[in-house]
């Protein structure tokens, strides 16, 4: 079998490897923020008395009416942030609710929309709904500033005349809206009205020492009510009476079971901590480029037991490390180094020993070298230690570059 044939193939080739891995990222942090942010995407798509819903009691036309108006619009999940004050906040408390309305965080004007209706599922389009009576009495919202509220309703229809009481912020207007099933109004003791009928009911009053307006009649303002042409410029007339300067008209849905609760998750995504975020993703991201990229030469695989003359040199120096007998190599490393420089200057091979000495130190002396081999062989056999051995080694390989002309 031919080596190309032997050699296995990747699985994966390296373009299809990175574009698995930025998939696998993408999906991942998008999975994240889905997960953080879901509570924000939470839609029931029921027919409620609540901005989200566009049936006939929703409130959906409400805010496209402002939109049309101009006027800047928001929905809020939240406490409201202490010191804002121009605006509007509009609350509509469902049946057996209306706890905290003033906890909201508005400091400007409070509209409350008291619900009227209950509604069943219209089976034939999704999130509308059908009438199903009016709520009874005992299943309004009676808590909080509620609490002081009684509801009262007109039986049939009728197109009532609202008048502004006076004083701000209703003093001399006249609404007719259209006609009106059951006109509800309400009364609360000291409370101070607004706007009534025209047989002198309450359809908003404001509650003493606050700026927190209850309207009893919610067909007036939402979506039904909306789509009659008579009933439409009342709604208006009642937000631009009660909007104070150039602040956002804002739909609060804490009251209906939307309250956005506090997440660490989340918490990572907003500022400050967004910051800490992306440093963190930056840093793992240059983590995993180091990681895909190799930096450096490959480093082979070393063999459990080297082979070879460079190995057996290795285990023999650390033989005599270990046995502590480095000072030991020192005559013979003189030996070899006598050899070596003999070779080299070509002495005759007859001498030997001292002989041998005598001949290259006469050699020395004419080159006018500083150390001589008698006095060096000698030293070699009192060193004493890893530190002399290293220095009389040094001294041995100079003097032998020295004799045999190497520097040169």
């Amino acid at each position: 079998m031919s080596e190309a044939a032997g050699e296995a193939r990747p699985v994966f080739r390296a373009a299809t490897v990175v574009a698995l891995v930025l998939v696998g990222v993408f999906a991942f942090a998008a999975f994240v923020t889905l997960l953080a942010y879901a509570p924000d995407l939470e839609r029931d798509g029921s027919c409620r008395p609540n901005v989200y819903s566009k049936c006939a009691i929703g409130f959906a036309a409400l805010q496209a009416l402002v939109k049309q108006e101009g006027a800047p619009t928001l929905v809020s999940r939240t406490k409201l942030p202490a010191g804002r004050t121009e605006g509007l906040l509009i609350a509509a408390p469902e049946p057996e609710r209306g706890e905290d309305i003033a906890g909201l965080g508005f400091g400007g004007p409070v509209l409350v929309v008291l619900p009227k209706w209950n509604v069943r599922p219209d089976p034939a389009h999704a999130g509308w709904g059908l009438k199903d009576g009016l709520i009874e009495p005992e299943r309004m919202p009676n808590k909080d500033v509620l609490s002081e509220v009684a509801v009262d309703r007109r039986k049939g229809a009728s197109r009532p005349r609202l008048v502004g009481a006076p004083g701000i912020p209703f003093e001399g207007v006249s609404l007719t809206p259209g006609p009106i099933d059951q006109l509800q109004t309400f009364s609360a003791k000291d409370w101070i009205p607004a706007l009534y009928d025209d047989q002198g009911h309450l359809v908003i009053a404001q509650m003493p020492s606050t700026q927190i307006y209850v309207l009893s009649e919610p067909d007036l303002v939402n979506t039904q009510g909306l789509g009659d042409r008579d009933t439409f410029p009342a709604a208006v007339s009642i937000l631009r009476q009660l909007r104070t300067g150039q602040g956002p008209v804002i739909f609060d849905v804490t009251l209906n079971g939307y309250k956005l609760e506090r997440s660490a998750l989340r918490l990572m995504f907003d500022p400050p901590f967004l910051a800490v975020t992306l440093c963190f993703v930056a840093a793992m991201a240059l983590a995993g480029l180091q990681a895909a990229f190799r930096f450096g030469p490959v480093r082979r695989t070393q063999r459990a037991i080297a082979l070879g003359k460079e190995a057996l040199t290795d285990n023999s120096a650390q033989l005599i490390r270990l046995a502590g007998r480095e000072a030991k190599m020192a005559p013979g490393y003189a030996e070899l180094t006598r050899k070596a420089a003999a070779r080299a200057v070509g002495a005759p091979k007859e001498l030997t020993g001292q002989g041998l000495t005598d001949f290259l130190d006469r050699m020395a002396a004419q080159r006018g070298l500083a150390d001589n081999l008698a006095t060096l062989t000698h030293e070699a056999g009192r060193v004493d230690g890893r530190a002399g051995l290293t220095a009389l080694a040094g001294r041995l390989y100079r003097w032998r570059l020295e004799m045999t002309r190497e520097r040169q």
